[in-house]
């Protein structure tokens, strides 16, 4: 029997690399109302706390207001959801694993702090022959992650004790959502962030690949 019930992804950075094409719409809608635009590595920082955070961080000083996050959603939402498939893919080995997970038996499922409206049509385009459990984005109401409710939901969903789950992710903020659910966690080098803000959250165990990654999942 395998150690593990149930593994919950996060999406970008650990499923997906979605960066440049964040980076491009955020990029638009700053053009659009002639404010400076950023280049990709620093979407890197800018993105893990959900879309609002995303525009708040990449607005000038004087523009970090909700007003102004809510102007940058109007003309970055439907551009991002027209080109979102542009240059974004899945990291070499996730589909291969993703399905030797579910063949083996074990649960899985997506938390992700990407809207809602983008992590579907999303997850169906890059793993639509994959059988999640649940696939969760950010959804209105709900606490973004770190807060572990989108954890708690999936948890009732897949009906698997917290003792059992894996959360896997690239950033502090997943480190961070898995340590407030009570879940052990794991964190990949291979997203968004550097293995240092990886360690400084203590997570249980930090992998550089996918067969790691993928040996962790099957541990007994």
């Amino acid at each position: 029997m395998y150690k593990y019930k149930l593994v919950i992804f996060d999406l970008d950075g650990t499923l997906i690399n979605s960066v440049l094409d964040l980076a491009i719409a955020t990029n638009y809608a700053l053009q659009h109302y002639g404010y400076p635009q950023h280049p990709e590595d620093k979407y890197r920082y800018f993105v893990g706390n959900g879309v609002d955070m995303l525009l708040y961080r990449s607005l000038p000083d004087e523009c970090k207001n909700d007003e102004w996050v809510k102007k940058m959603r109007q003309v970055m939402m439907p551009y991002y959801a027209a080109h979102c498939t542009d240059n974004t893919a899945p990291y070499r080995g996730i589909v291969d694993m993703l399905k030797t997970v579910e063949r083996e038996g074990i649960k899985i499922a997506i938390a992700s702090n990407k809207h809602q409206s983008a992590t579907a049509p999303m997850v169906a385009h890059y793993f639509g022959d994959i059988d999640f459990v649940a696939a969760l984005g950010q959804r209105e109401g709900f606490p973004t992650k770190p807060n572990p409710t989108i954890v708690d939901d999936i948890l009732r969903i897949a009906d698997v004790d917290r003792s059992r789950v894996l959360y896997v992710g690239d950033t502090a903020v997943d480190m961070q959502t898995a340590h407030n659910a009570g879940v052990s966690v794991v964190g990949v080098t291979w997203g968004f962030r550097p293995r240092t803000e990886l360690e400084a959250e203590k997570p249980d165990f930090i992998v550089d690949t996918v067969d790691s990654l993928l040996s962790l999942i099957l541990s007994h």
